[in-house]
């Protein structure tokens, strides 16, 4: 076996190791989460969602699902990511440096009960922590979704899940899932149900080869 084959093998092992601790601990947590967004959007409540790096761009998935849809047809719902508002991260990151970037657009968008998902590999991210802080002074529901515990993040929010895995790249492979299964659990808390499968005349083909001969 090559070396980039042994790492290949090793990472999709962490992945599921990983996965399979987020199904025996964390699919409670997941669940009630889109309970209670079910019970915030519907009626004019926000999400606001933030991270750096990837993190980033699973926080603007996040909120791509929510204004868009997830599978099934339903109302858009108000979602924002933070980092997605180029003049304004560069206009604080410049005036009020780095570590103010989300806690001041938290502090401009959030309202008292709406949801600020925070997302982070090591829960150690200033500008994530002042996010926090700004959050829940304001009455928002702070949510986590980092690495492994303790860190910095997770105490900060009001609940968090956190990710039993060494490799950044493996928590955040984790988080992806465990947002789609919040949005999941919120389509059908909202009464949103996913649609029927579409009949195929041929079975499917693998992604890994050719299909049935």
């Amino acid at each position: 076996m090559t070396d980039s084959l042994r790492a290949a093998h090793e990472h999709c092992q962490s992945l599921q190791d990983a996965l399979g601790r987020l199904r025996d601990h964390g699919l409670g947590q997941v669940a009630a989460w889109g309970r209670q967004l079910a019970a915030v959007l519907p009626v004019g409540g926000r999400l606001l969602a933030a991270g750096n790096g990837g993190s980033a761009a699973q926080a603007q998935h996040l909120t791509a699902e929510l204004v868009g849809r997830y599978q099934g047809e339903r109302p858009a719902y108000s979602a924002i990511a933070l980092h997605a508002d180029t003049s304004s991260v560069t206009a604080i990151g410049n005036d009020y440096g780095f570590e103010e970037l989300y806690a001041r657009q938290v502090a401009a968008h959030g309202r008292p009960g709406d949801v600020l998902v925070l997302m982070s590999t090591s829960g150690r991210s200033a500008n994530l922590l002042g996010a926090a802080d700004t959050g829940r002074a304001a009455g928002l529901r702070v949510w986590a979704l980092t690495g492994p515990r303790p860190n910095p993040l997770a105490a900060s929010a009001d609940e968090a899940l956190c990710i039993g895995s060494d490799s950044p790249a493996t928590v955040q492979e984790a988080h992806l899932v465990a947002l789609h299964l919040m949005c999941e659990a919120f389509d059908a808390a909202a009464g949103h149900h996913r649609p029927a499968p579409a009949a195929t005349e041929a079975p499917p083909v693998s992604c890994w080869g050719r299909g049935p001969a």
